[in-house]
């Protein structure tokens, strides 16, 4: 029956029942679940190169452009030489390399190569795909009340709006900690 044709009862009974934080929090989570494992999918054809952190690290560089070691490990919530090991090791692998600070020269500023420009772009856009291939099994309406729910959800958590233009699959201000 469509909600215009609902007595008004029942619709205030599915509002008190939409209202349960314990129910919202346990949809959420599930949706969650599902979000998690196509991130896991997206990364799948990477896994044989890139850790978890790793690619998180590339996402941060993707992002932000290049970067100090210090300002990395902030966004990854790691310490500076837990994410030297890692940029070490993505330079090793040629995804990113170290520049000298032209502004400071005693510094070096990290950067992504455009082979891990290439590899984050891949991911991004598998995950997009698998996302798209699911909400486009949903109805048009349930489309946009997932994208009015999604944006109160993501609006009350302060998280930044994605942009997606062609490579640009990252959101505004994103960092790894709240990502």
């Amino acid at each position: 029956m469509a909600d215009a044709e609902r007595p008004a009862q029942d619709l205030d009974d599915l509002a008190r029942d939409l209202d349960d934080v314990d129910a919202v929090t346990q949809a959420v989570m599930t949706a969650s679940r599902l979000l998690v494992a196509m991130s896991a999918r997206s990364l799948a054809a990477v896994e044989d190169r890139l850790t978890l952190p790793q690619f998180r690290l590339l996402v941060v560089l993707a992002t932000h452009g290049a970067a100090k070691l210090v300002v990395l490990a902030e966004s990854l919530g790691v310490n500076p030489s837990t994410a030297m090991r890692m940029m070490d090791r993505l330079t090793a692998a040629g995804l990113a390399d170290r520049q000298v600070n032209p502004s400071n020269r005693r510094e070096s500023l990290l950067q992504l190569t455009e082979e891990g420009r290439t590899v984050v772009d891949q991911v991004m856009t598998r995950r997009r795909d698998e996302i798209a291939r699911t909400i486009a099994r949903m109805a048009p309406a349930q489309r946009v009340a997932l994208v009015e729910a999604l944006t109160a959800f993501t609006d009350a958590g302060d998280e930044p709006a994605v942009r997606d233009s062609g490579r640009d699959l990252y959101p505004l201000g994103w960092s790894v900690e709240r990502g």
